[in-house]
């Protein structure tokens, strides 16, 4: 079935653009002129790089935390970081090198702290991408998704999603190739068992 992790809703994205909006004009952002970015000379503006990698960011949190709340918390946070780093002339961040390693790195420390607080799943995390999807098959693998642990639906999203490989996997998480294929492989066979006793095609 032709699903992906669920887009940002509006009332998010609208907020983001504000609070961005809100720290250009304060002077927090400006251009840079940093030669080792493409990035940077490309995007002027904070707000044009969360045009552009927002909603991926979104997806990725949103895949580790299965929480769609804690999701936008990370990534609004996550870019108010990039701004006053941008504001104290650090201009050697790689932008969405670095986005991505605070945004992993929020998530993992939500989870530790929710480990105290569970959080009651409320919004989905998958969405159909084609019309006349099944509802109930996507319905049936995204329970299966929310009983996998975090770091086998991490591999998961940038596997199937961002298309990295298995060694591109492991630099990202920290972890050897290896390592990162198991959780693949690992959460693959997760996937299938629930999916088969939850479709009552168990044995």
């Amino acid at each position: 079935m032709p699903v992906r992790p669920r887009s940002p809703v509006p009332p998010f994205v609208n907020r983001t653009r504000r609070t961005l909006r809100t720290l250009r004009s304060q002077g927090s952002l400006r251009q840079t002129k940093s030669p080792g970015s493409d990035v940077f000379r490309t995007v002027p503006a904070l707000a044009d790089l969360y045009e552009q990698h927002g909603p991926r960011l979104y997806r990725y949190a949103l895949l580790i935390l299965a929480d769609a709340a804690g999701a936008e918390d990370v990534v609004q946070d996550a870019f108010c970081q990039l701004a006053h780093m941008l504001g104290r002339r650090r201009e050697d961040v790689a932008t969405v090198a670095y986005l991505t390693a605070i945004v992993r790195n929020e998530c993992y420390s939500r989870l530790r702290r929710r480990r105290r607080a569970p959080v009651v799943a409320s919004e989905p995390l998958l969405e159909a991408v084609a019309v006349g999807a099944n509802e109930e098959e996507r319905l049936l693998l995204e329970q299966a998704l929310r009983r996998l642990p975090p770091e086998q639906r991490e591999v998961v999203y940038l596997k199937i999603y961002e298309g990295l490989t298995f060694q591109e996997i492991g630099d990202q998480c920290g972890v050897s190739l290896n390592t990162a294929a198991s959780r693949y492989r690992y959460a693959l066979d997760g996937l299938r068992r629930v999916l088969e006793v939850e479709a009552g095609y168990e044995g």
